[in-house]
């Protein structure tokens, strides 16, 4: 119930007024039934504004450091999170793949949307990383098609560490289902995983029009850290006074 109150009264209205966002290619988006919409992660508000827009509910796997945080900020985002349908996922451990597996099998068994970034995390850049086979592995176990889908705009709206989004224009865009139906029972071949996902990314990248990087977006952003700590321990250190 409050899922509705949300999109219908609450948060939608002020994010279609805050970011006005251009919705492309939503007929492609089935009216019922189970389907995977999966896109590029370029900004927090990526998990609000697409439920915003789709006229069905859609159930993100989002990590679980959303709904674990300290102090009333970290108790206002949980409870904004469980609101609007999103479901913890533990990303740490061995096992943390086969549990968002687990979940995201759930949503679709009960025929429903669910929303995922094969990614595995936000762009820290805006370019569009190599994707993660879960989704893969839960198209072909749960027999649905894969409804593609790219953000535009939202990380210059919205880049990461940026509390207040600018306005900036969004674009949503939808691309057409993409059916695996052809490798049904070869969930367990990494190959076909891996293909798969490739295409997935691939029609993406088309819908996104963003730079790939052949690279997980995780060991990337530990790159990336790493570069900066070097670079901050090499800075001259000012002179004791």
């Amino acid at each position: 119930m409050f899922y509705y109150l949300l999109k219908y009264v609450l948060l939608g209205p002020l994010l279609r007024l805050v970011f006005r966002p251009r919705i492309e290619g939503l007929e492609h988006v089935p009216s019922s039934g189970a389907a995977i919409v999966a896109g590029n992660h370029l900004s927090f508000s990526d998990h609000f504004l697409m439920p915003a827009i789709l006229k069905r509910r859609i159930t993100f796997l989002a990590k679980a450091e959303y709904f674990t945080g300290p102090g009333l900020k970290g108790r206002l985002t949980a409870f904004f999170f469980h609101s609007a349908g999103q479901i913890p996922v533990d990303r740490s451990g061995k096992d943390a793949g086969q549990a968002a597996i687990r979940e995201g099998l759930g949503v679709l068994g009960g025929g429903e949307l669910l929303g995922i970034y094969p990614e595995g995390t936000r762009s820290h850049d805006g370019r569009l990383y190599k994707g993660k086979v879960g989704v893969a592995v839960m198209a072909l176990k749960a027999g649905v098609p894969v409804i593609p889908c790219a953000m535009i705009g939202t990380f210059e709206a919205q880049p990461p560490g940026k509390v207040v989004p600018h306005l900036h224009p969004v674009v949503i865009r939808f691309g057409e289902p993409l059916d695996f139906s052809r490798y049904e029972g070869m969930e367990e071949e990494r190959a076909v995983l891996r293909a798969i996902t490739d295409e997935i990314m691939y029609a993406i990248l088309k819908l996104s029009g963003q730079e790939y990087v052949d690279q997980y977006a995780a060991v990337a952003k530990a790159e990336e850290a790493e570069r900066r700590a070097e670079e901050k321990r090499r800075l001259p250190r000012a002179p004791r006074g």
